[in-house]
């Protein structure tokens, strides 16, 4: 099993959309096991860019993630990154397939609505910068032998 970091970025909360890029990720078969809703610090969006700093829109991008509240979740299951990233669609929302998140509800590159870890580690390493151990609840649902082979 696989953990991922998913942030529900600003534009999307402010948009309403928290409800249905939540049930795009349980509708595939990722299983929450974490989540807060946080206005998150400077400090915090400065740790979690840092593999940014120094790059011409970092500022920026530091500066839109505390723009408002973020929804952070820790999800799980096989294959937990790529099949995050593929519901996500690409990272610039006009070359994101329809169907996706970012297909579906975005246009810019700027505002596409969710971050998710790109790889086992840094997913390992983000889902440690947002959340305890403590705050991760491990549990099986009834529909996991359906899902999970």
């Amino acid at each position: 099993m696989e953990r991922t970091l998913i942030i529900i970025k600003p534009d999307a909360v402010q948009r309403g959309l928290i409800g249905e890029i939540i049930a795009r990720f349980e509708r595939r078969g990722l299983r929450i096991i974490g989540m807060k809703f946080i206005q998150m610090s400077r400090d915090l969006a400065e740790r979690h860019y840092a593999i940014h700093r120094g790059k011409p829109f970092y500022e920026s991008l530091v500066n839109y993630i505390i723009s408002g509240p973020v929804v952070v979740m820790a999800l799980e299951g096989t294959d937990a990154i790529q099949a995050a990233r593929t519901t996500m669609g690409a990272t610039k929302c006009s070359e994101a397939a329809a169907g996706t998140i970012r297909g579906d509800f975005g246009l810019e590159i700027g505002r596409n609505l969710v971050h998710g870890s790109d790889s086992v580690e840094n997913g390992q390493t983000e889902v440690a910068l947002f959340f305890e151990e403590s705050e991760l609840v491990g549990w099986s649902r009834d529909t996991d032998r359906w899902i999970f082979e």
